[in-house]
Formats: structure tokens, C-alpha cells, sequence
């Protein structure tokens, strides 16, 4: 009995190239693991193969057309894992050159609390008079250019103001 050889069938050859998907589908967690190992992060990892795939969707037509399109996916994800590297070591650089400790501000004071609170109560239109021209340093004309109203109504918004602060703190006028 001689056997005869048969020729072996030969594996599917393509004729067109793989979809994203299932590109997408076969090497996607695979190369999550090498940029995990890279990162040591797997959100990082899982970011960095997504963006990549996204590159890729996005030039589809072209990287398909590829010898190794999976090969094109995973140097843009290691260009991105190393860009992502980098520009985490320039911001733990930045970090490193800052103060150690941020300097101690006393809050404010009982006085300026109270001085808050009883601007609150005033109308708008005299709270603002009264911060522009005390606080800020404005002149009653400076304040009247920029509320749009005439330098006598700055004036008596600023009167009413100070008489409504002095009745809240129980001063006299």
C-alpha cells in the first residue's frame, strides 16, 4: 500500500485586509498588558491602547493597507506611553522645585467678618459705591463713569451706605 501524499491545503490567504474590529478585537488586551507592565498603571495602560486604536479608526484606510497594521498600533501606543511619561516627569520635576509647605495665613479678623456681613445687607447699588470707593480707591466721578450714572447719585448712594453701616454697627452718624 503506498501512500500518497496529499498536498496540504494550504491556510486561508486574504484577499482583503482585517477589519478595525477585528483588529481591535485580537490585540487590544494585549497590548493593554505591555503598557500595564510599562506603567505599572492599568488605567494609564487602558487609556494610552485606546487612544491609540482611536489614531488608528481614525487613518483606518490607510493603516489597513499596512504589512503588520497591529505593528503601526503599537508604536503609536508606545510613542503615547512615552510622550504620557514624559510629561509626568516634567510635572514631578515642577513639583519637586515648589515649597514644601504653603505659608500660614491668619483668617480674617472678627472686625473684617463683621464688616462682610453688613455690607451684605446693603442695597447693590450702595454695597458696590461703598467697596469702589473705600476699598478700591475710586472717586465719586471715577464710580459714576463706571456704574453710568450721574456723580450726585454716587453720592448719595455712598451717604445712605455709610449711615446704614453706622446704624448697623450702632454708631452715630
Amino acid at each position: 500500500m503506498t501512500a500518497t501524499a496529499e498536498p496540504e491545503t494550504p491556510i486561508a490567504v486574504r484577499d482583503h485586509p482585517p477589519s478595525f474590529d477585528e483588529i481591535y478585537t485580537a490585540h487590544y488586551a494585549d497590548l493593554t498588558v505591555q503598557l500595564y507592565a510599562y506603567f505599572g498603571d492599568r488605567q494609564e495602560a487602558q487609556d494610552v491602547a485606546q487612544e491609540a486604536f482611536c489614531r488608528a479608526l481614525a487613518r483606518w484606510n490607510a493603516v489597513a493597507g499596512f504589512d503588520d497594521p497591529v505593528a503601526w498600533i503599537r508604536r503609536i501606543a508606545w510613542n503615547l506611553a512615552i510622550s504620557r511619561w514624559r510629561r509626568a516627569r516634567t510635572a514631578l520635576a515642577f513639583l519637586r522645585r515648589q515649597p514644601r509647605a504653603e505659608p500660614q495665613v491668619a483668617g480674617p479678623s472678627p472686625e473684617r467678618v463683621a464688616l462682610i456681613a453688613a455690607l451684605g445687607t446693603l442695597p447693590p447699588a450702595q454695597r458696590r459705591a461703598i467697596v469702589l470707593h473705600y476699598l478700591a480707591d475710586l472717586t465719586t466721578a471715577e464710580i459714576a463713569d463706571r456704574e453710568r450714572v450721574a456723580e450726585a447719585t454716587v453720592r448719595s448712594w455712598l451717604h445712605r451706605g455709610r449711615a446704614a453701616l453706622a446704624a448697623h454697627f450702632g454708631g452715630a452718624r
